[in-house]
């Protein structure tokens, strides 16, 4: 099947979004040192270089080095995984809308493990002392995936049993 809602056109969204995100790592490498600040709205947020060799919120950045490949182990898993559902529900717009985005997000992170064994960061939110962990163009896709992901799910309980019927992922 071609199209929109053909696999091909759901993984190239996903592509498209790692793409643009290693892009913009590319800019940002090349205009940063290691946590220098661009102040984009003072009070609020910076443009900055940080480097994470952890997981989300900086989770094992610590450990010796082995997270980068464990992490690269589950973003290549997770890729296979979706890449399945994509194939398996490529006609339900909002749920491959959501793995799309992940996959992209997944991708781009993946590729700075495998590049340079840690995970750029560059988005910086703050106000006053506290502020929130550095993130990526890859972070937010991954973050607005999960939360389509959770949206359809809510949609397709709401729909009830009846709709239910005919939208049954099994």
């Amino acid at each position: 099947m071609k199209g929109p809602r053909s696999f091909g056109f759901w993984v190239s969204i996903g592509i498209a979004v790692a793409i643009l995100d290693q892009i913009v790592k590319m800019v940002v490498l090349n205009r940063f040192d290691e946590g220098e600040q661009l102040v984009v709205i003072p009070g609020l947020f910076n443009l900055t270089l940080w480097y994470n060799p952890g997981a989300a919120f900086s989770f094992l950045a610590n450990h010796g080095g082995w997270q980068r490949w464990f992490f690269s182990g589950i973003a290549v898993f997770a890729t296979l995984f979706i890449c399945f559902l994509l194939r398996r529900y490529r006609d339900q717009a909002l749920f491959a809308t959501g793995l799309a985005l992940i996959l992209g997000g997944a991708l781009g992170n993946l590729v700075d493990r495998l590049r340079i064994g840690k995970v750029v960061d560059y988005l910086l939110f703050y106000q006053g002392s506290w502020a929130f962990p550095a993130f990526n163009l890859a972070d937010c896709a991954l973050t607005v995936g999960a939360a389509l992901l959770i949206l359809d799910e809510i949609r397709r309980i709401r729909a009830g049993p009846k709709e239910n019927a005919v939208d049954q992922r099994q």
